[in-house]
């Protein structure tokens, strides 16, 4: 009878030990996974930020397609002012002006086009990945829409949206975690998720973690 008591209370402390385990260590496990996981998410949406606003500067206007974004990403064009020489002191004591030394030939301003993708991401970035949420063993998009917001003044302006659902950035690791942290989100009337920009409203192309 004393040794199976024994075993009994052995089970017993093995039991508690793991809840024990499990009530402490699988937040912190989540949580470092998440941390993980939201950095290279939130590194990937500043990365279609760049692309976006290159886009709009082009033109004039945002895209809510991933093939025209990569496509002009790849074969892309964009503006660059080109300065060669400066106004020296001497210049600036005797009262000259950049337009005039430029008419002088004293300095030199123009306009080249450079390559997009050699000049905001490097000619190695791979940029057929960056609509891809960076979860590894996962194929899942971020969602990428597009639109004009009339404000109040009646300005048409343009804005875009990149987002990507906890769902889908936290797959595979704990759901009631998941579930637990969405309801939260909700509840404070905030995304289940992280996103760049807005459809709703000009936030000046914000992320919602800054």
């Amino acid at each position: 009878m004393k040794t199976v008591i024994q075993i009994v209370l052995i089970a017993l402390v093995v039991i508690l030990s793991y809840f024990l385990y499990t009530s402490v260590e699988r937040p912190l496990d989540f949580e470092q996974a998440k941390k993980e996981r939201y950095d290279a998410t939130i590194a990937r949406l500043k990365d279609i930020r760049k692309a976006e606003l290159a886009y709009k500067d082009v033109h004039g206007k945002f895209t809510g397609s991933w093939d025209t974004l990569i496509s002009f990403v790849k074969t892309g064009k964009i503006p660059l002012v080109r300065k060669i020489g400066m106004l020296t002191d001497s210049m600036i004591e005797a009262g000259w002006t950049e337009k005039q030394a430029l008419k002088e030939g004293k300095i030199i301003r123009d306009t080249v086009r450079v390559s997009v993708l050699d000049t905001i991401f490097g000619k190695n970035y791979k940029i057929d990945e960056i609509k891809f949420i960076p979860v590894k063993d996962t194929v899942a998009q971020f969602h990428l829409g597009a639109t004009l917001i009339t404000t109040g003044s009646g300005i048409k302006v343009p804005v875009f949206e990149a987002k990507a659902h906890n769902n889908s950035i936290l797959v595979k690791l704990d759901r009631q975690q998941i579930i637990n942290l969405n309801e939260s989100k909700r509840t404070n009337g905030k995304y289940p998720g992280l996103k760049v920009g807005s459809l709703e409203e000009t936030n000046n192309n914000a992320g919602n973690w800054e």
